[in-house]
């Protein structure tokens, strides 16, 4: 899919205007997928405030997010503005503490 220029704005003012923010199936409180619940525990075990978008709401925006980072799959975590990955590298990252330096919290 290419990305409108309607929509890659919108996209990009959510990830610009929200220091942290995860695209995922479902809400922050009833995820829709195993991915998606994986990273929201992760965030909530960090303690860090985050919005969510739920792709499952609009199908241009499950398509555009997937345009707009170049990367295939949902859940998708952005901080401060750069797209950090979906499920398996933010599980990584966590892991390694190197997550935790990204966002500013300490282990």
């Amino acid at each position: 899919m290419s990305l409108n220029e309607s929509l890659n704005q919108q996209i990009s003012g959510l990830v610009t205007q929200n220091p942290i923010v995860l695209f995922m199936k479902g809400t922050r409180y009833t995820p829709q997928c195993g991915f998606s619940a994986k990273i929201v525990n992760i965030l909530d075990e960090l303690r860090i405030g985050y919005e969510t978008v739920d792709v499952l709401l609009s199908p241009e925006i499950r398509d555009g997010i997937k345009a707009f980072s170049e990367w295939p799959t949902i859940p998708q975590l952005y901080v401060s503005g750069q797209f950090v990955g979906g499920s398996d590298i933010v599980s990584e990252m966590h892991a390694s503490g190197e997550l935790h330096k990204l966002i500013g919290v300490k282990i």
